[in-house]
């Protein structure tokens, strides 16, 4: 997700239709000769040292503040107000919260597994494959006790997709991590259609950024059920390597 300072837009007109936007923005880049183009992408900053990276992701955490207990419950009054959720998801939002958290104090991480050192399998998915997500028992099977397979969290939301069926949307090989520019490998991951995060079990309120949600291959197995009921949606595969920004993604050993 790009964030966008609302100095830097400005209203289009209800009678201008997007063809018109489209065209006058297709003039104007026509008019910018590719060489200042490639001067200006020179000039453009992108790392902050020999193994960290400059963008919105590393800039994150000094662009923003993190909100006190009573601004938390203004956002989520200014959500409601703003129309992005109705006051009665708002106040499931806040229950879901208050439910995962008073879980976590008294019985501890959900999902929660007993291994020291998790096991690291993969099945080499590809784009377009469908596959079924194991059953919580056997995933639980692959965490240790604070619910991460080598540093990944298996969040409560996700268990709402055990024993379903999903298509793989992309291999996830590189995150960059929020906060700190610093480019991380991924092995064994990828983002299953549609599949984003359940911010409400963790963050108060939610999270409006509809962060992805990443799956380990051992958390998935290969099947054939849906493979022919929908045609591909190729067109979002357009990027050959996605880069992806996280706070909560980290490849460990362990």
């Amino acid at each position: 997700m790009i964030f966008w300072r609302e100095a830097w837009l400005r209203k289009v007109e209800d009678n201008v239709s997007s063809q018109e936007t489209r065209r006058d923005r297709q003039s104007t880049v026509s008019h910018i000769d590719s060489d200042v183009r490639e001067q200006l992408r020179a000039r453009l900053k992108t790392l902050s040292g020999p193994k960290t990276y400059f963008c919105q992701a590393s800039e994150l955490l000094n662009a923003t503040n993190e909100l006190s207990r009573w601004e938390r419950f203004g956002k989520s009054f200014s959500e409601v107000h703003a129309g992005n959720c109705s006051s009665l998801e708002m106040a499931q939002r806040i229950g879901i919260w208050l439910f995962w958290r008073i879980r976590r104090v008294f019985l501890g991480a959900y999902a929660r597994g007993t291994n020291k050192s998790t096991p690291a399998g993969g099945i080499n998915l590809q784009p377009g494959e469908w596959v079924e997500v194991e059953p919580m028992e056997s995933i639980t099977e692959t965490l240790n006790e604070s619910a991460h397979n080598r540093g990944l969290y298996f969040t409560p939301a996700m268990r709402l997709l055990c024993g379903e069926q999903h298509r793989v949307e992309k291999k996830v090989d590189k995150i960059i991590v929020d906060g700190t520019g610093e480019m991380r490998q991924l092995r064994n991951t990828v983002f299953l259609e549609g599949s984003l995060c359940g911010c409400a079990c963790v963050a108060f309120g939610g999270c409006p950024r509809g962060e992805f949600a990443y799956w380990r291959e051992i958390w998935l197995r290969r099947s054939a059920g849906l493979a022919a009921a929908k045609p591909l949606n190729t067109e979002s595969w357009h990027i050959p390597e996605r880069v992806m920004s996280t706070t909560g993604c980290v490849e460990k050993e362990q």
